[in-house]
Order: C-alpha cells, then sequence, then structure tokens
C-alpha cells in the first residue's frame, strides 16, 4: 500500500487522496475495483477474490442539485448525493469501479439502486431485517453466497474457503489493531483526537492488515510517545461526547466541527464511517466461513434492523469505554428509522447512564450551523451545571 505514514510531522489530513493514489496502484497492476455504499457489503469475501472494495462518494452537498432532478427534494441527503456522483460523473472511486454491490438498508436506497444500475453493473443483496429471527442466518449467508457468484461470473475469479478463512483472519487483525488505536481515544484526556480517528478508519477500511501495517504501527508508536511525553487533546474538564446515529462524512462532518468549536471533545464516532466499522470479531476456523462472515454482518447493529437491541447494547459498552459526558444523536434528514429510533437511544442513554442526550437532525448545507452550534452550547452548559 504506497500511502505514507497517516500520523508523523507532516500529516496532510488528506486521507481521500491517500485512498484514491491507493485505487489507482491497484487498477495500474490490474486488480479489479468493485464499489460499495455500505457498511453490509462482506469486505473479507471481496478481498479473497483478489478484488478491492472502494466506498463510494455519498458525503458533498454539491451534487445533490442534480440529483434533486430525478429524485425527491424530500429524500435523504446521502442518497440524493450519492446518486448526484453518479449523474455528474464526478466520484473517481465509482469511475475506476467495474461494479456496485449494494444491500436493501432503506426503501430510499433501494430505489435509487434501481436507476443507478442503468449506468453500472449493480448487484443487490437483500438484507434480512428481523436479525433474531431463525431464518435470518439463513437467509443472509445465502445472499453472501449469490454475490459470490456475481463476482465470480463479472470477475472470472474464485475464491477458495481457505481463501475466504485468511481474509477473515487478515480482517480481524486489521480490527484489533485498529481496536487499539481507539484505546487512545478513550483515556483522560484522549490523546487521539477526531479527525485522526476518522482519517485512520477511512484508509483502513478497503485495506487489508498487510497494508495496514506501515501505517498503524508508526500510528500507535507515535500515540505512545504522547503518552510518555504528556500531550493530550483538550483540557481535563473538555466535555467528553460520543455522536451516534447516521453515517457521517464530507459536509456531514460539520457536526463533529462544531462541538469542537463548542470547546467540546468527539472520543468515541459511533456509527459505520467510525468505529462501529472495527468492533466485534469474525469466528475463525469454522466449517463455513461464508457463514461465520454472515453472522458477523448481521450483527451489525443499524437502524434498519428491528428490534435493534443490538445498538442499545453496543452503546451501553461503548459509554462504558469512552466515558462520555454526553451523548449526541446525529440524524440526517428524511432517514426515517435512525430519527424514530433516536427516541429509544435517548430514553436508553438517560435512564440507564444518567447521561445528557441531544438528537441533532440534519443535512448537507450549512444553513442550520448556527442552530446546532446554539443546542450544543445549552448542552455544555448543562454538563458544566
Amino acid at each position: 500500500m504506497d500511502i505514507t505514514p497517516l500520523m508523523n510531522d507532516g500529516y496532510d489530513g488528506e486521507p481521500a487522496k491517500r485512498v484514491l493514489h491507493y485505487m489507482l496502484g491497484h487498477k495500474e497492476k490490474g486488480h479489479p475495483i468493485l464499489g460499495i455504499y455500505c457498511g453490509y457489503a462482506p469486505i473479507e469475501l471481496i478481498q479473497a477474490m483478489g478484488i478491492v472494495p472502494a466506498v463510494l462518494c455519498a458525503f458533498s452537498k454539491v451534487p445533490i442539485v442534480s440529483a434533486e432532478a430525478v429524485l425527491p427534494a424530500n429524500l435523504c441527503p446521502l442518497i440524493k448525493s450519492s446518486y448526484g456522483f453518479i449523474l455528474e460523473g464526478t466520484c473517481p472511486f465509482f469511475a475506476m469501479s467495474e461494479a456496485v454491490i449494494a444491500e436493501t438498508t432503506c426503501d430510499g436506497k433501494k430505489k435509487m439502486f434501481e436507476l443507478a444500475a442503468e449506468v453500472k453493473p449493480m448487484h443487490v443483496m437483500d438484507l434480512p431485517q428481523l436479525p433474531d429471527e431463525a431464518e435470518a442466518l439463513n437467509n443472509w449467508t445465502v445472499m453472501i453466497r449469490k454475490l459470490q457468484r456475481f463476482l465470480e461470473d463479472t470477475f472470472h475469479r474464485r475464491a477458495t474457503d481457505r481463501d475466504i478463512e485468511s481474509s477473515i483472519q487478515n480482517t480481524n487483525r486489521k480490527n484489533r489493531m485498529m481496536r487499539k488505536i481507539f484505546d487512545y481515544a478513550a483515556m483522560h484526556p484522549p490523546v487521539i483526537n477526531r479527525q485522526e480517528i476518522y482519517d485512520a478508519g477511512f484508509l483502513a477500511l478497503p485495506a487489508t492488515a498487510d497494508e495496514m501495517l506501515p501505517i498503524l504501527e508508526p500510528l500507535l508508536e507515535s500515540l505512545e510517545r504522547r503518552v510518555a511525553q504528556g500531550f493530550h487533546y483538550g483540557a481535563w474538564d473538555s466535555p467528553r461526547v460520543l455522536v451516534t446515529g447516521c453515517p457521517v462524512g464530507g459536509d456531514a462532518l460539520k457536526i463533529f466541527k462544531i462541538i469542537e468549536a463548542c470547546g467540546g471533545l468527539v472520543v468515541a464516532p459511533d456509527a459505520c464511517t467510525g468505529i462501529k466499522a472495527f468492533m466485534g470479531e469474525i469466528e475463525e476456523n469454522t466449517p463455513d466461513p461464508v457463514g461465520a462472515i454472515a453472522k458477523r454482518y448481521l450483527e451489525i447493529p443499524c437502524a434498519c434492523m428491528t428490534p435493534n437491541k443490538r445498538r442499545l447494547s453496543a452503546l451501553s459498552q461503548m459509554i462504558e469505554k469512552f466515558k462520555p459526558d454526553a451523548v449526541v444523536d446525529f440524524v440526517l434528514t428524511a432517514c426515517h428509522s435512525y430519527n424514530v429510533e433516536s427516541y429509544k437511544v435517548g430514553r436508553h442513554v438517560r435512564s440507564h447512564h444518567g447521561l445528557p442526550f441531544l438528537k441533532i437532525e440534519s443535512d448537507y448545507s450549512d444553513n442550520d450551523e448556527g442552530q446546532i452550534r446554539t443546542k450544543i452550547e445549552a448542552l455544555f452548559e448543562m454538563i458544566a451545571n
């Protein structure tokens, strides 16, 4: 992986350019690129077949105007942004992808995928959304097997169970390294900031453990030096915030930036674009490695699941680990699943952990930044008192 160490004296904070360079390097070597949108994409199977997963663009307000010529204006900004990038041809990762895989996580996405399939080969996986039902695991395993056949037919590549098992072990190694990095955010005060956590995850998601080793090892050494030198972010009394909810990236990063501008520290970005993607383990050395992958992915506590008890238990684990002073639930406009579920999340945070809770509903525009700032400031005043 031709990417310089993430954290050094000359760190430029531009992981997207590094990932693009990484993808182009694979493309030049003849390695096929496969576009993905969601955390349910089984990366282990993709990598086992020698295919490189590329997370597609979905977090800019710029292409939304183009998308609204086709899509309803009152649709989720993530969906509109995704399709706008496709219409305008401005997402380099989509351009270099030979096919795209998607999952039925929401109705808006499903219909957008029908339109995107007119532009590029698209394989949609039917995600079971009652994860505790007896049939769910079997059905999701079947979906992953169908994806495997799609990839075989599209890319003319094969993966044995041994290849898939090796890929599972590789992912587990990478995720364990990432969780070591998150430990430094759990310190009080933290010695790693939110931007560094986010950038490390952005680089790590499409890469293998072997490719990330030259990045993560220097990063861990740098963090240890910070501890030894007494370096940290914020003050001892800076409000520690856990941000949960919808995926956050690009223009949606405003929620993090406003929290930090108000003097807070985002110690746990709990979303599929943050820490959540690297939590948990895939069972190793099983008779059916695809079944092991299916089991792990079905445990992802997305709001599309019902009942979504796993999100509350996972949230409790994160609260106990990162010791936040408050929880902020960031909900994208028209994301009905996360919006409705926010009530249960807030009730859980208050009743089980006694923490202040704030729901922020927003889109990708900057029109409401003043309102959000006022709400965050009021939250921090509550903590201080």
